[in-house]
């Protein structure tokens, strides 16, 4: 185990010190501890599985997934709840991701005709929600419209938790629980853990956003407490949220939503009445709080990108099926296409805008713990060893195609729509 670990930190240490020279690569984070997690996993692959399909790793797991869904739901840009774009997001989120999961089940009773309906939501819900840590540099990416950059923002950081409920729903369903039995069991059993936790998530994100305020008015706080004071709220979200018997992805990611707002509606009201000095202070707060937060869940994301590397030697070296990899080609193209292209008719955005919101949707760390998750809550046997393959398959595939080929995906479509410009007959395509 210790050389295990000691190898993951030489690589984030490398990867750390090289950061910006890997980024002109298109060499990420992820690429790298993918890469070091399978030169690992050559010299351990026997003990693998023994190690993910743990209670400890589960709740590793889980615990990451809390921190990602807290920090999805304060990092969206532009202080408003649904972003600078809201009726592109509500086109995003609320028909193109239903349509996504309808489609995923569907093409995966087809690759997979023994698993249960259950199962295939199951697979759907690891497979669909897009996370850009793959492809960090697209949301910054100037070659973008500030529509695309800001409807991409919002689903990548609100669609792992309009998920989360769903993908819990489905596991209940598919045996996770010896507890439940029938359908509206599971229903019932998701639908009042989600109303705990979002009751649990709007108080402690609103409570400690109000105290942290106070105190920091009080002159209690240091800038380290502060930051402090930020990472262990998600984590006391989560914990609290699974104690009462709720959803603790749930109350991460409302409470999340509740302490940004409380905390950028404090500090505007503190900058509104101070000036000069005071003034400056207050502006660089919000950034300052939330940096360490920020550090702690890229380190968690590191470690697992490293583990998916360390299973991707497994799962290779079991075996792939034919199925497995249609499967998972489909979810990184059409599943994704053809439903956001489907939700944006009718709308004002230009056609190679449309096109770049339907190819940019890479698969990253919310694909891997809701893989991990599934992996360990469900029964030994075939469902779960198609969940890990599924997984590993899904984010190996994203990296090489989003993580390195967003650049050209990108440089491609500039280069259409310059030709489109420069002939007359084809500026008709340029209308949304």
């Amino acid at each position: 185990m210790l050389p295990t670990i000691l190898a993951a930190a030489v690589m984030a240490l490398i990867r750390s010190l090289a950061a910006l020279r890997l980024q002109r690569w298109h060499l990420g984070a992820p690429a790298a501890m993918v890469l070091a997690g399978i030169l690992v996993g050559i010299g351990v692959e026997n003990s693998v599985i023994a190690v993910l399909n743990t209670e400890v790793a589960q709740h590793a797991a889980e615990i990451i997934l809390a921190f990602l869904l807290f920090v999805d739901a304060t990092e969206v840009r532009g202080g408003r709840l649904w972003g600078n774009s809201p009726r592109l997001v509500t086109r995003v989120l609320l028909i193109a991701l239903p349509l996504s999961l309808g489609a995923a089940m569907l093409v995966g009773k087809l690759a997979f005709p023994d698993l249960s309906w259950a199962m295939t939501l199951v697979l759907a819900c690891v497979v669909v929600p897009i996370d850009f840590a793959p492809s960090e540099q697209v949301v910054r990416d100037p070659r973008l419209s500030a529509r695309v950059r800001s409807v991409l923002n919002v689903e990548s950081g609100y669609n792992d938790g309009i998920v989360s409920p769903l993908f819990l729903f489905a596991l209940l369903l598919a045996g996770g629980s010896s507890t439940i039995h029938t359908p509206m069991d599971a229903l019932a059993t998701a639908a009042a853990q989600a109303a705990k936790a979002v009751l649990a998530g709007l108080v402690i994100g609103s409570v400690v956003g109000w105290l942290l305020h106070q105190a920091d008015r009080a002159g209690w706080t240091t800038d380290q407490s502060r930051r402090i004071s930020v990472v262990l709220t998600p984590l006391i979200a989560y914990t609290t949220g699974v104690e009462i018997g709720g959803n603790g992805f749930v109350t991460s990611f409302v409470c999340g939503i509740a302490f940004r707002y409380v905390h950028r509606v404090l500090v505007a009201r503190r900058i509104r009445g101070a000036t000069g000095p005071r003034q400056a202070h207050g502006s660089s707060t919000v950034s300052r709080d939330f940096s360490l937060l920020e550090d702690v869940t890229a380190l968690m994301t590191m470690t697992m990108w490293f583990v998916v590397g360390i299973a991707t030697v497994v799962t290779f070296s079991v075996g792939v099926s034919w199925q497995a990899i249609l499967f998972c080609l489909a979810a990184l193209t059409v599943i994704r296409i053809v439903p956001v292209l489907v939700s944006l008719l009718g709308s004002s955005l230009a056609r190679r805008d449309r096109l770049l919101l339907s190819l940019l949707g890479p698969r990253g760390t919310t694909t891997i713990v809701f893989g991990l998750i599934a992996f360990n809550g469900l029964p030994d046997g075939v469902p779960a060893d198609t969940i890990l393959l599924a997984t590993v398959l899904c984010v190996l595939g994203s990296v090489l195609f989003h993580g390195m080929g967003s650049d050209l995906v990108i440089r491609r479509i500039e280069a259409g729509n310059r030709q489109a410009v420069t002939h007359p007959s084809g500026a008709h395509d340029l209308r949304g």
